[in-house]
């Protein structure tokens, strides 16, 4: 009976009897029982303790203000609750001393150790303890036991705030593993005492990597310890030069975000502002979208991520590095303003701030709705933290929070990104701009060197979209829907599928898919001497002007004709996307071949058909469009004006209950297929003359099918010869 007895804890048990109730297992795991007045709190397992410890009874709780801890060595105490009354106990103890931002201290006669709570806004639970030891207890620590750790890393979770110094170390040794949680209290070590080797390094998506200062102690066990990337801020650089070719390429990142987050409207445009006593440009990008809770944006800040197991048809946005090197590329350094209708958050990526530095620092400030008011958000990082991340963003963008909070204030719910050190072109910026909002002329930004990027058998110096963004931004969208503005002038879209006289729609199958190639002549692109495909992906624009079959061998050959065609199915095989992560090409691959063989057989089939039938036109006359569309500013669905409309006599903001449509919003948006019929091709061996019968059913994957079209004049090549 009184073995019995003697096994059951007794309620409300004094220190002196607390370790006879660690069974024999219990001290073999190494467990020790944490301890207040001689009240339990919890048992604890010590992660890489000096010293083999008894117990640790707590001798008072100070305020954090009163120590710096910055310099002292650290070990851990990892919970292994016995019951749910201790449970309680720790996560209480260890609320308090988060909440009142306290140090709990046992002080013994060889060592005093410093208990920080575990960051209760993340998934660690282990407590940080910190430790001084005195002389004549040294030679009693196991140099198996004492080991610095020169650089800690840990495998970052989504829900981990960014600037939480983690880390994650593995040890194994017999066959067993033990994981160890570090993370610095930044409420204890203010910016001016961190020393030049130990700074705080947050990386989001990344192994988070931190410098421990080093020690006299040497590591003489046998242990394996794993090696983790780290990232040197002039990483940030090399990143940028991603779209170091077309700087268009960036801003196109960037819009592309916006129009993953379902924005209606967006605004681009660069404005001088006031910098360290002299004024600068600094490029805006704005949207109404839906903006970022602090996980995404620690997502789009982090240096790459897991790219998502499915290709959804609705974003652009797929490898994760996107806003990283578009705004790198357009500048060195960029903050971002992000609010939903419950959080804000700001999130900074500055090459100024980490220059000099060892490893990348990105801060990120988030607030949370409480009642009328935003507060920091604690439940993803630390009040202390927030404090430092929002002085540094303050410190080093001139951003302050007055002039941050008015600026979500006037924007309301979306992104704003704002970009300044802009990327230099000799003594000037390599963008230059002007603003139409007070001027008769559009507003537009331009690439200052004004070059044309080359394309195979291209002799046009004049392609626009090369080096205008307004007119890149015209045709950026297979079917455009976002409202664009450019120097606070609007985008008038340009469906180019929709704007062609002569318009064939093709159907055929590559790889037993099944493809829609659109084919027309633009009397725009016949002056400037362009022709070429347009390959959209996902909806927007990849490659321009790409010249296939005739077109590469002839400048003539193709002259005006330009094709359309969504490659979004076809360049997808289920594992993998064939496009390069700058958006700007596709892969060298067996489907981009064939594609490209496709897509020459039809240019110079349509070509054969329409050659003799093409004519030129003189006194300035041009060919009109099959249909005249016009895009409604509120449903944003394109209507066909009626026949003999002039597009002319359109107000600036059209909607659809207004002539010559009149009618409704709901009504659904007209498509341009039409009936089609099979047709032979000069080049194919077949006789062009005979016109076969409807072929509804037709095969698309053994036979080209294009709709009919009316015949028209023969071109003249070369000088009349003179009759004898």
């Amino acid at each position: 009976m009184r073995s019995k007895n003697r096994s059951r804890k007794p309620k409300g048990s004094t220190m002196g009897c607390d370790f006879l109730y660690l069974n024999e297992a219990a001290m073999r795991e190494g467990l020790i029982m944490l301890t207040k007045d001689k009240k339990i709190i919890s048992r604890v397992q010590p992660i890489n303790s000096p010293v083999k410890l008894p117990h640790l009874d707590i001798h008072d709780i100070k305020a954090a203000a009163k120590f710096d801890l910055s310099e002292l060595p650290r070990f851990y105490l990892h919970p292994a609750f016995s019951d749910d009354h201790q449970k309680r106990e720790w996560h209480t103890f260890t609320k308090f001393l988060q909440t009142h931002d306290r140090v709990a201290r046992v002080v013994e006669e060889t060592y005093v150790c410093y208990i920080l709570p575990p960051d209760l806004g993340t998934k660690f639970v282990d407590a940080i303890v910190f430790y001084q030891m005195g002389k004549e207890n040294k030679r009693n620590i196991s140099a198996e036991a004492i080991v610095e750790v020169s650089t800690a890393c840990m495998k970052h979770e989504a829900s981990a705030p960014l600037a939480v110094d983690a880390c994650a170390i593995t040890f194994e040794s017999s066959g067993e593993s033990v994981a160890g949680y570090s993370r610095k209290k930044d409420a204890k070590i203010s910016a001016a005492s961190r020393s030049p080797g130990h700074i705080h390094v947050p990386m989001a998506g990344q192994h988070n990597v931190f410098e421990a200062k080093e020690n006299n102690f040497h590591k003489q066990y046998d242990t394996v310890e794993k090696n983790h990337i780290r990232a040197d801020p002039s990483y940030l650089r090399t990143l940028g030069q991603t779209h170091s070719g077309w700087v268009f390429g960036a801003i196109a990142e960037l819009i592309d975000n916006s129009r993953d987050a379902k924005a209606t409207k967006l605004d681009i445009f660069i404005q001088s502002v006031m910098k360290d006593g002299k004024q600068i440009p600094m490029l805006s990008v704005i949207d109404d979208g839906h903006g970022m809770s602090h996980q995404e944006i620690l997502r789009m800040l982090s240096l790459g991520r897991k790219a998502p197991d499915g290709d959804d048809p609705d974003r652009i946005g797929r490898f994760g590095i996107g806003f990283k090197t578009g705004s790198m590329k357009i500048g060195r350094d960029v903050i971002v303003l992000t609010q939903t209708s419950k959080s804000r958050s700001i999130g900074f990526l500055s090459q100024s701030l980490n220059e000099g530095k060892d490893m990348l620092e990105i801060p990120i400030v988030s607030y949370c709705r409480q009642g009328p008011m935003m507060e920091f958000d604690t439940s993803v990082q630390t009040k202390a933290t927030a404090e430092y991340n929002l002085k540094t963003i303050k410190e080093y963008s001139g951003f302050n929070e007055y002039y941050i909070g008015e600026l979500f204030a006037n924007k309301g719910i979306g992104t704003q990104i704002y970009i300044w050190n802009l990327d230099e072109w000799g003594s000037d910026y390599c963008l230059e701009w002007m603003d139409g909002k007070d001027t008769s002329q559009e507003g537009d930004v331009c690439i200052r060197s004004k070059r044309i990027r080359r394309r195979p058998g291209q002799i046009s110096q004049k392609v626009p979209l090369d080096y205008s963004l307004r007119s890149y931004l015209e045709v950026i969208f297979l079917e455009p829907r976002m409202k664009i503005y450019v120097q606070n002038s609007l985008v008038k879209s340009r469906p180019l599928a929709k704007s062609l006289n002569e318009t064939d729609i093709i159907k055929g199958e590559i790889i037993k898919k099944s493809v829609q190639l659109t084919l027309g002549r633009s009397q725009l692109e016949w002056n400037n001497m362009n022709s070429g495909i347009f390959l959209y992906w996902h909806g927007r624009l990849i490659e321009a002007y790409k010249r296939v079959g005739g077109m590469v061998h002839n400048a003539d050959i193709g002259r005006g004709v330009i094709g359309v065609i969504d490659v979004t199915d076809l360049m997808n095989d289920g594992k993998d996307v064939w496009v390069h992560n700058d958006k700007q090409g596709f892969q060298d691959c067996e489907v981009y071949a064939k594609l490209e063989e496709w897509l020459g057989h039809r240019t110079d089939e349509y070509w054969d058909k329409h050659f003799d039938s093409i004519r030129v036109k003189k006194c300035n006359a041009s060919y009109k469009p099959d249909h005249e569309w016009v895009q409604c500013d509120k449903c944003r669905k394109w209507r066909i004006l009626s026949s003999g409309y002039d597009s002319k006599n359109l107000p600036l903001e059209w909607f659809c209950y207004m002539p010559p449509f009149c009618g409704k919003c709901e009504i659904p948006e007209q498509q341009q297929d039409q009936d089609v019929i099979t047709v032979g091709a000069k080049r194919s061996g077949c006789d062009s003359k005979e016109k076969p019968a409807l072929n509804d059913n037709s095969d698309c994957s053994s036979q080209t099918q294009v709709e009919v079209v009316r015949p028209l004049k023969k071109l003249r090549r070369g000088q009349f010869k003179k009759e004898v």
